[in-house]
């Protein structure tokens, strides 16, 4: 093989309901994509949204089921016409907060898998129990515990970057530790969902990455090692072992398990580096800077900020930063995302999006004072029950408003409070900053218009994917290894500015951010 030969990145992205991966090449071109969708796929596993639901809030998916997802995505890459060959580099994302338990023979099992045969066949007897995953709301108990453990929620989220919540693996590993004793001792290790999906790649239990072991209220984020006295809230002596040391996320953790060299064709030389969180892969495919902010516009709104320091978060959450441009990364999930902005395009113009930007483009920026907030469900920032709550432009309380003006108060109320909170957790802007915004919603030009406003900084879209977790995993793997001296060049992912802000952003907004700030004391909080 010539030195000159095509080299190609591949990514995969262990999400809720499905498994991706795609293959990039040196200028970040999307090659290839295959899908495995679970519920449809994989129907013997009798998941609902990829995962099984309990009776108490216990949300779990069959750990067995991902890799049989694997099995399948790769068979559908070689359909797909993939070249293992050229693959230089893999790595992947992983849906966060979710557990992976191995037995005591797992790491054996992987060492000697056999090429002429499928891996879930082969793993079939690897994990001691089902995997708890982010949607469980089942450990209310244990997170009081390992508050109460350290200090209070304070002074956990000053270790941790987060107060303690139900899907977090730190509580997750509690409830198991507590309730079910022989699934604990049994296990030999425990996995991250990104660290297991590594494992099956690698061929060895991988350790979990900085990043997302940060989102699990175990790891001190600043000295980046695990918080001994969250470890003996969370189990006994043996947790840390089963953990293993955890690893930046910049790191390459070794070289592709020999079954897939086997049985696809890569080359023994493949590296794989540190599969990461999803977030945290997202914010790495957006090539998030300190400064900058990635805006998923989904059914909920995600924040993700790159930052140079930690904060110690009130609400929302401080992790480890994917890559070296931003030492730390803060997330901030919005429940009232699209699927609020939906509802009240329907009751205003019913189910057409240019009607209710025509709403918008009969408005004045800054909306001549009108404000509100729409919460059609519980909100996590700030934590507040369903409301809808609207002022006049003198900031007198309103039972309603115009069309027009409630549709722009909509809009801008949720980019005010975006800006808000993420200046809570440490963002400042600069000449440099910028937005760069993904999610189905990303397609509407006046809503970009107004967080461009809003935030005072350009809105940029990705132009090739929209995935950017899954984009993420494929072009850390081609990063990394070339900053270990591998000496390939990968390009940036295009992205295009589609809004700037208006000259007098400054004197509109900085007045309705200051308001905002004041309304939101004056609402009913939730208790934690």
């Amino acid at each position: 093989m010539t030195e000159d030969r095509k080299k190609s990145f591949l990514g995969f992205d262990f999400s809720t309901q499905r498994l991706k991966a795609i293959v990039i090449d040196e200028s970040s071109a999307v090659l290839y994509e295959a899908e495995v969708e679970f519920d449809v796929d994989l129907p013997e596993f009798r998941t609902a949204g990829g995962v099984v639901r309990g009776e108490r809030g216990e949300v779990t998916t069959p750990p067995l089921l991902w890799v049989k997802a694997l099995d399948m995505v790769m068979d559908r890459l070689v359909v797909a016409g993939v070249d293992f060959s050229t693959i230089e580099a893999l790595s992947g994302a992983g849906q966060q907060h979710g557990s992976v338990w191995w037995s005591k023979d797992a790491e054996v099992r992987l060492s000697k898998l056999s090429p002429d045969d499928f891996l879930h066949t082969q793993l079939a007897t690897s994990f001691v129990c089902d995997s708890p995953v982010w949607m469980d709301s089942s450990t209310t108990v244990d997170c009081k515990a390992l508050e109460e453990a350290v200090g209070g929620p304070e002074e956990l989220a000053k270790i941790t970057g987060s107060r303690a919540y139900e899907r977090f693996t730190g509580p997750q590993i509690r409830k198991i530790y507590r309730s079910r004793q022989r699934a604990y001792q049994a296990a030999s290790r425990i996995s991250l969902v990104s660290s297991f999906a590594c494992s099956l790649l690698l061929g060895k239990i991988a350790p979990i990455d900085l990043s997302d072991g940060s989102g699990m209220n175990l790891l001190d984020i600043r000295t980046m090692k695990w918080d001994e006295m969250a470890l003996q809230a969370c189990g006994d002596e043996s947790l840390a072992s089963k953990l293993g040391d955890p690893v930046p996320t910049a790191s390459v953790v070794g070289t592709i398990n020999p079954y897939f060299v086997g049985r696809y064709g890569f080359r023994p030389e493949c590296k794989v580096v540190a599969f990461t969180g999803d977030n945290c892969s997202a914010l790495a495919g957006l090539r998030l800077r300190s400064g900058w902010v990635g805006l998923s516009l989904g059914t909920s709104d995600t924040l993700l900020l790159g930052l140079q320091s930690p904060a110690a978060p009130t609400a929302g959450h401080v992790l480890v930063g994917p890559t070296p441009d931003a030492p730390y990364m803060a997330l901030l999930c919005f429940a009232n995302g699209s699927l609020t902005r939906q509802n009240h395009r329907d009751r205003l113009v019913g189910k057409n999006w240019e009607a209710f930007n025509d709403l918008l483009r009969s408005t004045v920026r800054g909306n001549m004072g009108y404000m509100g907030l729409y919460f059609d469900t519980a909100e996590i920032v700030p934590r507040c029950h369903k409301l809808r709550a609207l002022w006049d432009g003198a900031g007198r309380a309103a039972d309603k408003l115009a069309p027009p003006q409630e549709a722009r108060a909509l809009l801008e109320g949720q980019a005010l409070a975006r800006r808000a909170h993420a200046e809570d957790m440490g963002f400042t802007l600069d000449k440099s900053s910028r937005v760069v915004a993904t999610g189905g919603a990303s397609v509407n030009k006046e809503l970009l218009q107004i967080f461009a406003d809003v935030f005072n900084t350009p809105v940029y879209v990705l132009e090739q994917h929209a995935n950017a977790a899954l984009l993420g995993a494929a072009l850390r793997a081609a990063l990394v290894t070339r900053e270990g001296g591998e000496g390939h060049n990968i390009d940036e992912p295009p992205v295009s500015p589609v809004a700037t802000p208006y000259p007098d952003h400054d004197e509109i907004y900085t007045p309705m951010l200051a308001r905002y700030r004041e309304i939101i004391e004056t609402i009913p909080k939730l208790a934690y």
